[in-house]
């Protein structure tokens, strides 16, 4: 009897449904009457009728409660509780449960909107339970994929970097607003992009995706091809139907005829603002002669916003490689106006955050140095070693001695730094100076810089530059030791000056 009254007791926990359907309805709350801000676990327990303790329970998905008390927290958000939102807190199924609840974060039709607390908090319990048994932790990596592209918007393993989400969410309120997401590839630009879209879309808003990697290059290599391409695209997406040759004349140009038509056509045909985002806008800087006329027209845009209600409608969302140098007026262009996103890469709590979302238990070891003392903070490169560490393919210590070789698993992406500094030589020579240098050394400005741009290199505090990572210096030692190099001593005998020859 004692036995079966604990069971009671237990009650019933949350499924992956069940939390999917609550957390998306306090977002929707959140965004409805309280600005977008989160509510404080406070004010959740006042309108729960519940308390605070009972509603950590409640995320846990692993400590039972009652059918009455998870009435309660569905129905204080306007929703009726399903038998899919709850099952029998039972310990034989829990790894079951955990597992499904994965497979569901993996589905990218998932287009609801959840709040990236809850469900980080969750999956970090459901992982600790899982990795305390060695058959659990090998089923386990039988669901992971490998990390290739954007994060799922619902996937378990995006970690947010503090306060970007945050910086962007309120943006995308402003109108009129530029957000600008600049970073090396494989740094993470997309997966923030689809949050923006996501929380945007979630607000109400229309969203417009557009990535220019899909565009041929015959539109690229003609303006008025390529802007009449950019209206019709829009108006597919906003479900209206193009009409181009209305709004096109030949004597006005096609930049006046692309701006009437997004002005006194599409804008005016929509209610409430739209998104409009440009992911892999780098891919129009390698066409010069278009991109000395599209960028600055999307920075008229923003500009008209300042004075013209209509065009405040119109918000922009921008993704680009910095491995591509602009070489435009930055005065003419957008590439300075909005809200530029820098990302950063993980610190140490967020690679053991990351960590223990794959299984491993790193918190109390060196794992986390030893990792980010050959690759950094990087995030592809971090989630990289984890999908091979988690699979049980190799140890950690493997990984690192072969991490710079051929056979070791940033092949490819070491494989791709190269070819872009082979096709640079006045770059690979700059860079095999560094190499070579056991100190930080000073190079010209542009150069400097367009290593930084690559991730290939860091500033440091007195002007010097350093090797981003372990992992380049000992690869590219291989591969740039015969460059030839023009090196200059500077008075200070820790740092180098470097001139090429190239220049």
């Amino acid at each position: 009897m004692e036995n079966q009254k604990t069971k009671r007791i237990r009650g019933v926990i949350l499924t992956a449904v069940g939390l999917k359907r609550l957390q998306a309805a306090i977002e929707l709350a959140e965004i409805q009457e309280n600005n977008g801000e989160r509510f404080t676990q406070e004010k959740l327990s006042e309108r729960m009728k519940v308390s605070t303790k009972t509603i950590s329970r409640l995320w846990s998905l692993t400590t039972g409660l009652d059918q009455r008390t998870l009435k309660f927290c569905f129905s204080a958000f306007n929703l009726d509780l399903r038998k899919e939102d709850y099952t029998c807190s039972d310990k034989s199924g829990e790894f079951y449960r955990s597992l499904d609840y994965i497979h569901l974060l993996d589905k990218e039709d998932v287009n609801i909107y959840s709040s990236q607390h809850h469900v980080v908090e969750t999956e970090r319990r459901q992982i600790q339970n899982s990795t305390k048994d060695c058959s659990i932790y090998q089923s386990l990596a039988t669901v992971l994929k490998y990390p290739s592209g954007p994060v799922p918007l619902d996937s378990i393993y995006y970690i947010p970097r503090p306060p970007i989400e945050e910086l962007a969410y309120r943006e995308i309120t402003q109108p009129g607003c530029v957000i600008r997401i600049k970073a090396p590839k494989e740094m993470g630009k997309t997966s923030l992009m689809f949050r923006i879209l996501a929380r945007s879309k979630a607000l109400g808003y229309r969203i417009v995706s557009l990535n220019f990697n899909q565009v041929d290059v015959a539109i690229l290599s003609n303006l008025d091809r390529f802007l009449r391409w950019l209206c019709k695209s829009v108006s597919v997406q906003l479900k209206l139907e193009p009409k181009l040759d209305e709004y096109w004349d030949q004597e006005t140009g096609s930049k006046v005829s692309c701006s009437l038509y997004f002005k006194n056509y599409l804008l005016k045909s929509v209610d409430t603002p739209v998104v409009l985002a440009l992911n892999e806008l780098n891919q129009v800087f390698e066409y010069s002669e278009l991109a000395q006329e599209f960028i600055p027209l999307l920075r008229s845009w923003h500009e008209e916003a300042q004075q013209e209600e209509i065009w405040q409608k119109l918000r922009l969302v921008m993704t680009y490689s910095t491995e591509f140098y602009i070489p435009l007026n930055l005065c003419q262009s957008p590439c300075n106006v909005g809200l530029p996103l820098q990302l950063p890469e993980f610190t140490h709590s967020q690679i053991e955050e990351l960590a223990k979302r794959h299984g491993l238990s790193w918190q109390q070891s060196k794992e986390t140095e030893q990792l980010m003392a050959m690759v950094g903070g990087h995030p592809a490169l971090v989630r990289i070693a984890f999908y091979y560490l988690c699979r049980q393919e190799i140890s950690l210590s493997q990984l690192l001695q072969q991490a710079a070789t051929e056979v070791g698993i940033y092949r490819t992406h070491l494989r791709r730094l190269l070819v872009m500094l082979q096709e640079n030589p006045y770059l690979a020579e700059a860079f095999a100076a560094l190499v070579s240098s056991e100190r930080s050394i000073y190079l010209e400005s542009m150069i400097a810089h367009q290593l930084e741009s690559m991730g290939l290199v860091k500033f440091q505090t007195d002007g010097g530059i350093s090797i981003s990572r372990e992992l380049y210096r000992i690869y590219f030692s291989k591969h740039l030791s015969n460059g030839r190099l023009r090196v200059i001593h500077s008075s200070n005998s820790r740092h180098k000056t470097f001139t090429s020859s190239l220049i």
